[in-house]
């Protein structure tokens, strides 16, 4: 009786069949649960998946960052995630507590400056209390890019913390129509962008092409991969921020502030003259203040540098010719005056020598002089008068 023996050719395929096999189904795998990621979307839950406030304290400041390394920061554009990180979500408000929230652009987040040296924190510094014995607490809503749509979006966001008083910094920067579309926050986030649009009958263009409109190849997991890797690093990083408190890389030697300025009388596009109402998002500022009803909404204009270089008899800084500042001022302070807006003009507070990187940025020490200026305000909005 012959011994019938295996095919050595048999042998050799196997080990290789069964790989492929392994490998196909992976891969099916791997696109169903690409496909279904982008048909659930659940990235936004993820974003209220947070360690702060729990296992480490929640961030003064939105996060924004280029270098996360050094910083233990890095920008993120989505509002759940970035809300998530932040103190002013830890836990129910507390019953003693008047929370005022700040907004603006990188003046107020604290570019150039350390968390504890921000305009929101030497105002908690002060201790402040109502007459009921409230305490008065601070709330650093500030992100470092000028467009008063992007405020509103983070405002529109915030009411859900029992905000009592909010104080709004804007310049002449973060008004013109065309800038209020550029900041990333707002291109990556059309959805809350566009109702906020319809629902106040906003100037923006609902059709501009810089909103990012994510099709469905760009909601699968292989598609998002960035937005979760970030969602994680964020996390990762938290450790580090409680551990030391930096969330920001303040270099000890930046490039100086332009005080020689250019012959140059242009303001973007605009030309003297061609300034005016129609061409700044005040609705945008009119519609903040219907979205917070009864709660006392302070719209300051914020400090800019006052050069007095070369040519500074045209222009402020490197940000404003004097003709369109004036323009500006004038305008904005009509509109408060005409629709009863709470507003401060702070322009001229801060002396040019307290001004670091930027015609907007200024130092620990002209932080004080605004604090100074706005803290009578701040208390009558808390205490109004019968």
């Amino acid at each position: 009786m012959s011994e019938t023996k295996p095919s050595l050719r048999s042998d050799n395929r196997a080990p290789g069949r069964f790989l492929r096999n392994v490998l196909l189904k992976t891969l099916i795998l791997l696109i169903f649960l690409s496909l279904g990621f982008a048909w659930l979307n659940p990235i936004q839950g993820m974003g209220r998946i947070s360690l702060y406030n729990t296992l480490y304290p929640g961030r003064l400041r939105l996060p924004f960052g280029e270098d996360f390394e050094q910083s233990y920061n890095l920008s993120i554009l989505q509002l759940e995630a970035m809300f998530s990180s932040h103190e002013i979500s830890a836990g129910d408000k507390p019953e003693n507590e008047l929370r005022v929230l700040l907004l603006g652009d990188s003046s107020i987040w604290g570019f150039l400056l350390s968390p504890d040296q921000t305009l929101s924190a030497e105002l908690n510094k002060r201790d402040d209390v109502t007459d009921d014995n409230r305490i008065i607490k601070f709330y650093n809503l500030g992100y470092p890019t000028m467009s008063v749509m992007k405020d509103l979006m983070l405002l529109n966001f915030a009411q859900r913390y029992e905000l009592d008083i909010v104080v709004w910094f804007v310049t002449l920067e973060s008004l013109p129509l065309q800038k209020q579309v550029e900041s990333p926050l707002v291109q990556y986030n059309p959805e809350p962008a566009l109702s906020l649009i319809d629902r106040f009958g906003l100037g923006i263009d609902s059709q501009d092409t810089r909103f990012v409109d994510r099709t469905f190849l760009d909601r699968t997991l292989v598609g998002q991969r960035r937005e979760l890797a970030d969602l994680i690093r964020l996390q990762l990083l938290g450790v580090m921020w409680a551990a030391t408190g930096i969330d920001h890389v303040i270099p000890k030697i930046y490039e100086p502030l332009q005080v020689e300025l250019e012959e140059d009388l242009d303001f973007q596009d605009y030309q003297p003259g061609d300034l005016n109402s129609e061409e700044l998002a005040l609705d945008v500022i009119q519609a903040g203040i219907h979205l917070m009803e009864e709660t006392p909404v302070i719209i300051v204009n914020e400090p800019i540098l006052i050069a007095t270089g070369q040519n500074s008899d045209l222009r402020y800084n490197s940000f404003y010719p004097r003709w369109a500042y004036d323009e500006y001022r004038e305008i904005l302070g009509a509109k408060a005056l005409e629709s009863n807006w709470s507003y401060l003009d702070l322009w001229d507070t801060v002396p040019a020598h307290m001004f670091t990187d930027s015609a907007i940025h200024y130092s620990p020490e002209g932080v004080k002089l605004v604090v100074d200026h706005l803290s009578a305000t701040i208390r009558l909005a808390a205490h109004p008068l019968p």
